[in-house]
């Protein structure tokens, strides 16, 4: 087999796996030897010699030398009854003063049965092979021995598609469009798709941008639509339809794009994953999501209290906004909504004197047509005087918006919390809105947090109205109030959100927490609630809380809420070191940025004896949240840094999707799996690590043991694929790749696979389907080719999900 057919063979292959492995399968640049140009004969002549010639660099450039580019990534995909088309649309530009040839690679999904695949390039339909998971690993392992470069070990338990791409032009761009189609598999109830956008350590530049829509149509009704990797807006039509979409631009993205859904006739929705490892506490999670179409008698009656803040620094575009978004919730009452509208400054003036219903909405928008804004701010009898309207019978939601600090009456954040606290209800849900950075975000999280609800800022550049009717718009049809679950006898720890929020249409739960070792198994889960002061019990019996393996991204999505929840407690109430440690001890493993763990490539930090050691220093720095008679942190939550602060920890209390690590160290930290890994002194060291008492088995990179030890676990790969030099804990034993042979290594039983999952219901394996003329496969067991005189595998080009290798090419 030539080297121009391997690499076709093993782009394939990289190809399918995007649909279903949630690991790493992204496109990625190999760069080899690529040869000088020969010279040619100055002037033609009859049987010259041929010139001499000039053998291809022993070194090969380092990894992302490629000269091509990516322009741009665009990813279309349709769902319909769990049958998945996925069409990718690329554009790659050859930076270069010479041309260039190559393999395309795509990874093969580990479980899907894939059907119509086809690849264009510039509209022409080429040809491929598919490569088996024996012959794409022979591919990866030789690319690796040859090149010292082990990138491709997160594959090696995968297949992949592979094809010849058309030269390249210098200066030129090349487009390629890839469409194939595939049966998605359901786990625990829930349909997963997964597309590889994991390019970062393949691509010497950022993408110019990358997107990625997909569309869902099911027979069934659609409930829970979630993905645990990135930031998807979300647009249901009806119970049957939704589209989900994610776009970036200049970035390199580090994970595959997942995303989870699910189908059920029932009123709401329930899924569960869980993932646990060995004799350790297993963590879950629970998607809640109710229908979007819900009758008018499903629907929770509710009243709507708006307070806002019409003192004189709300003058100007302000007022104008909120008075907008006064607007936007007088038309978006349900028919049997009440709302009453109260306006404050030095004093305070309601639009009627008790709740009214939705059909006056017309008579309030002239209240709010004539607001004006003058005066002080008197936020605590504005506050008592709209708890005081509150009907215990009926939720209600109050929603609070100001740009300033109490400045009239009662002006001590302490009390107005406790005069806030002894006035509420039970029922009463507050949401705050911080305009600007002159807000106190500590007395407003406060509110809302002992409210049961949240703090939005609108800062500057945003439009207050936006905001709070985007808000409205979730929470406008509220159908499960109240919400408590039963865990059916489970031992059940540290869950969030606590305590749960209630369910609104076009909304759904998103709940982790932890459930003991000895809990694992089948479990019958009640879901309880209120709808218009009626209890109502959902029970569901198929949840399942797995002993073993799983989706394994909850724990750190666990670890950035429960980080999230703990740096609030500071803020508000002020620190203490058993929960500085609890902090840093899970941002360590989970490789989580906080203000206390900046020092988490200290080599200090590699003993436990070291990282108590930073915690007291580090503690010792933190400046203290107390201040004078003032609650811990009240009085010092004025200003951009507070609001900016209240922000970051929302957005790690409400995390959807695994928190990426970031800022001045992201370079040094990269997260893997359920672990966590540091760079010091260029070795990639498991968090898990304390070299003070354990000791490493050295593997030789590259040696027969190093592929040996792979070849029984291929899902370590993941880890290897860090770099030459790695420690990683696996299994009881710390593993460390060195340069030579290293020590003899006992080889690890291979791990019994998991039983391949099932398409759900509805859905039809389809064959494989090549077109005409049909793909070959190689003969099982080839290897690449060396290359011949001009290395035949000489660059491979990253593309999201794709691997080109890139040939000069030369006139010899």
């Amino acid at each position: 087999m030539n080297a121009r057919t391997i690499v076709i063979t093993s782009v394939a292959v990289l190809m399918l796996f995007v649909m279903v492995m949630p690991a790493a399968a992204d496109g990625i640049i190999i760069p080899e030897p690529i040869c000088p140009p020969q010279p040619l004969p100055e002037q033609p002549c009859v049987d010259c010699p041929r010139p001499p010639i000039v053998p291809c660099p022993p070194v090969p450039p380092p990894l992302g030398s490629t000269p091509l580019t990516v322009k741009y990534h665009k990813v279309t995909v349709t769902i319909e009854d769990q049958v998945a088309r996925t069409h990718v649309d690329q554009v790659f530009v050859n930076d270069s003063t010479f041309a260039m040839e190559g393999t395309y690679i795509f990874p093969l999904p580990l479980d899907a049965t894939v059907s119509q695949f086809a690849m264009w390039v510039d509209g022409t339909k080429m040809e491929g092979k598919v490569l088996s998971r024996e012959e794409a690993r022979a591919v990866y392992e030789s690319i690796v021995r040859r090149r010292r470069d082990p990138a491709l070990l997160e594959y090696l338990n995968r297949g992949a598609f592979q094809a010849s791409i058309f030269p390249i032009p210098p200066q030129g761009e090349r487009r390629i469009e890839i469409e194939y189609t595939q049966v998605l598999v359901a786990d625990s109830g829930l349909i997963h798709y997964v597309y590889p956008l994991n390019t970062e350590k393949f691509s010497a530049r950022p993408l110019d941008s990358v997107s990625v829509s997909v569309d869902i149509r099911s027979k069934d009704a659609l409930k829970a639509i979630y993905s645990p990797s990135h930031k998807v807006s979300i647009v249901r039509d009806g119970d049957h339809h939704a589209t989900v979409g994610y776009e970036e631009s200049r970035v390199k993205p580090d994970r595959d794009f997942e995303l989870y859904y699910s189908v059920s006739q029932g009123d709401i929705g329930v899924n569960l994953l869980t993932f646990k490892q060995g004799n350790e506490d297993g963590f879950f999670l629970l998607l809640a999501a109710p229908e979007v179409e819900v009758e008018q008698n499903q629907v929770v009656s509710k009243d709507v209290i708006a307070v806002i803040d019409t003192s004189g620094s709300m003058d100007g575009g302000k007022i104008e906004q909120a008075k907008a978004a006064l607007g936007y919730l007088l038309d978006h009452l349900n028919p049997e909504d009440r709302f009453n509208i109260i306006r404050f400054s030095t004093g305070v003036e309601s639009y009627a004197s008790g709740l009214r219903p939705a059909t006056e909405r017309t008579q309030a928008q002239r209240f709010v047509d004539g607001l004006r804004a003058a005066g002080n701010t008197d936020i605590n009898r504005a506050l008592l005087e709209a708890l005081a309207m509150a009907d215990k019978e009926r939720p209600t939601i109050l929603i609070f918006l100001t740009d300033g600090q109490p400045t009239q009456g009662v002006i001590d954040g302490v009390q107005i919390v406790a005069n806030v606290k002894q006035a509420s209800r039970g029922n009463v849900r507050l949401f705050a809105f911080g305009i600007g950075d002159d807000v106190n975000a500590v007395l407003l999280d406060t509110l809302s947090q002992e409210n049961r609800g949240v703090t939005a800022y609108v800062r500057q550049g945003q439009r207050i109205d936006e905001e709070v009717s985007a808000f409205f718009a979730k929470v406008s049809t509220p159908v499960l109030a109240d919400l408590k679950l039963d865990w059916g006898g489970m031992s059940i720890s540290d869950v969030y959100p606590d305590p749960l929020p209630d369910l609104f249409v076009g909304s759904q739960l998103v709940l982790v927490g932890r459930y003991a070792s000895r809990s694992s198994g089948p479990a019958q889960v009640k879901l309880s609630g209120v709808v218009n002061g009626s209890p109502q019990t959902f029970t569901y019996d198929d949840l399942t809380f797995r002993s073993s393996g799983g989706a394994d991204f909850i724990p750190r999505l666990w670890a950035t809420r429960k980080i999230g929840y703990l740096l609030n407690q500071i803020r508000l109430r002020g620190e203490d070191k058993e929960t500085i440690t609890q902090i840093v001890t899970l941002a360590v493993r989970y490789g989580i940025a906080t203000p206390y763990t900046s020092f988490l490539v200290d080599e200090r930090a590699q003993t436990e004896a070291g990282r108590q050691q930073i915690i007291g220093v580090q503690a010792t720095a933190m400046p203290k949240a107390a201040s004078g008679g003032a609650a811990p942190g009240m009085s010092g939550g004025v200003g951009a840094a507070p609001v900016q602060a209240a922000q970051d920890q929302q957005g790690l209390r409400s995390a959807d999707s695994v928190v990426a690590p970031s800022g001045e160290y992201a370079a040094q930290i990269r997260a893997v799996g359920t672990k966590t890994f540091v760079q010091r002194n260029g070795v990639w060291t498991d968090a898990e690590y304390d070299p003070s008492k354990m000791t490493t088995i050295k593997v030789g990179f590259g040696s027969d043991d190093y592929f040996k030890l792979l070849a029984a676990r291929p899902e370590w790969g993941q880890f290897f694929a860090l770099g030459e030099r790695v420690i990683v804990a696996l299994d009881g034993k710390v593993y460390e790749t060195v340069q030579g042979a290293g020590q003899p290594v006992q080889v690890p039983p291979t791990a019994t696979p998991e039983p391949t999952r099932k398409p759900g219901p509805g859905a039809t394996p389809t064959a494989f389907v090549t077109g005409n003329p049909p793909v070959t496969t190689p003969t099982p067991g080839s290897k690449p080719a060396s290359g011949g005189l001009c290395g035949g595998v000489a660059v491979a080009m990253m593309g999201i999900a794709a691997v080109v290798v890139m040939t000069r090419r030369v006139r010899c």
